[in-house]
């Protein structure tokens, strides 16, 4: 039985200057998006939010996906920042109240699970809207192939000029969805390339990036 690696599960073949390239040869963008108290707000604050949030998903003419993702948090290193803290710390008093917040969170703590929740909007571009059918049938890419299995997707490389084209006009919806969801009071910024490869990482690897691991450089992922 052949060898499989972690690649070989991956829809994505590369990612490359902040975008991630597919192995049907679609193209992705992804934007970090923050994140805002809905139960803390008045509620014409909340009506008005609901509103604007409806009035950006009525503006958008193309896909996007809104991700999710959880991830446990291991706040050991920040207790024993604390705990340095308290020990360099030369006024009694500051070095007592040091003490008293460090058991306060320990406590606080006890015997739960510590979730962090990272807010994602992937946003689609194919090398089929970028050319047209017709110039894109003629560069040799199979349609029938490139919404297929796995198995049977593209081995056509994307040139360099029909990426930049895409990059181009994918980027471009990208701004558009960070204005929108700005007028919902959320900041969006793309992921770069090194963000792209810890994401994946962290996906993959949960363990290691619950007590905040990460190794430099990872490119074995999209190799």
């Amino acid at each position: 039985m052949p060898e499989t690696s972690t690649q070989d599960f991956l829809e994505v073949k590369d990612i490359k200057e902040g975008l991630l390239i597919l192995k049907n040869q679609g193209i992705r963008g992804v934007l970090m998006v923050s994140s805002l108290n809905f139960a803390l707000k008045s509620e014409d604050e909340q009506t008005a939010i609901i509103y604007a949030f409806q009035s950006f998903l009525n503006s958008l003419d193309f896909s996007a996906q809104i991700i999710i993702q959880s991830r446990r948090i291991n706040i050991t290193p920040y207790l024993d920042g604390i705990k340095d803290l308290e020990a360099n710390q030369t006024n009694e008093l500051l070095k007592a109240q040091t003490a008293g917040y460090h058991d306060f969170i320990k406590e606080l703590v006890k015997g739960e699970t510590i979730m962090t929740k990272n807010f994602y909007v992937v946003v689609p571009y194919s090398l089929v809207e970028a050319l047209g059918i017709k110039a894109a049938v003629k560069k040799g890419f199979d349609l029938k192939k490139l919404f297929g299995k796995k198995e049977e997707q593209n081995s056509q490389e994307i040139d360099d000029s029909d990426f930049q084209r895409c990059k181009t006009q994918l980027w471009q919806r990208m701004e558009f969805l960070a204005m929108g969801l700005r007028r919902c009071g959320l900041e969006a910024i793309p992921l770069t390339t090194a963000e792209l490869i810890e994401l994946f990482w962290s996906i993959h690897h949960p363990e290691q990036a619950e007590i905040g691991y990460y190794p430099e450089i990872l490119p074995e992922l999209i190799k």
